[in-house]
């Protein structure tokens, strides 16, 4: 009860508009649209988070969101920076990581209250020894968030068996439209965009796109 009554409204809202807009989210989403991976110097990307936010406006993304692992400093940043109107929005986000199935994997997160105490453990800059997938997935959502599975092709167990044990743990999504091997211009990877497009069907997720960006520029990863 506490939990809910310190949530931001504004924040419970913004998750609600992202599950509109992720209905909507095709292969062709990305870069130009939405990108939903960044990350930023505050991790392991290379941008300064008001960079970031300054191409964003520039290439005139509808929204996006910075998912840097283990903390929010460079959405915070980077969300002073986009207060003019007609700017990209930008939703919270993060990514932590997590075991399922005695696999290490990546929990995307979101749309959440950065304030609320039920991310705490998770955004204090380190990876929590440990974790499952499942607390993961449940601190993102008591948050009020949305929890996705990034890149489910880069793990060593296939995508085949991990997303229907994400799917029961009652996670929202999949990113579905990844660059695999980086390539220029960025697109989707086609073989693993088909199967992806077919789990999140099967499975009832919600589907996501990024770049995944760790260099100099959010429309590529590197």
């Amino acid at each position: 009860m506490l939990i809910s009554l310190q949530r931001d409204p504004c924040q419970t809202a913004s998750a609600a508009e992202l599950r509109r807009v992720l209905q909507g989210i095709g292969p062709l989403s990305c870069p130009w649209q939405y990108n939903f991976h960044l990350h930023t110097r505050c991790s392991d990307g290379q941008m300064d988070p008001v960079e970031l936010a300054e191409q964003a406006r520039r290439h005139g993304l509808q929204g996006l969101a910075i998912t840097d692992h283990h903390t929010l400093k460079g959405y915070q940043q980077a969300r002073a920076h986009l207060d003019r109107p007609g700017d990209p929005i930008l939703w919270s986000g993060i990514e932590i990581t997590a075991n399922l199935l005695g696999c290490e994997v990546h929990i995307l997160g979101y749309g959440f209250d950065p304030a609320d105490p039920a991310l705490d453990p998770y955004i204090q800059g380190e990876q929590v020894p440990g974790l499952g997938a499942a607390e993961a997935i449940g601190a993102i959502q008591a948050a009020g968030g949305l929890a996705v599975l990034a890149h489910p092709f880069r793990y060593w167990l296939p995508a085949e068996v991990l997303v229907p044990a994400a799917a029961a743990l009652g996670i929202d999504g999949l990113e579905v439209y990844y660059a695999y091997k980086n390539p220029e211009p960025w697109a989707p990877s086609p073989e693993e965009t088909a199967i992806g497009e077919e789990l999140a069907q099967t499975y009832g997720l919600l589907k996501t796109c990024g770049t995944d960006s760790h260099g100099s520029s959010i429309l590529r990863r590197i």
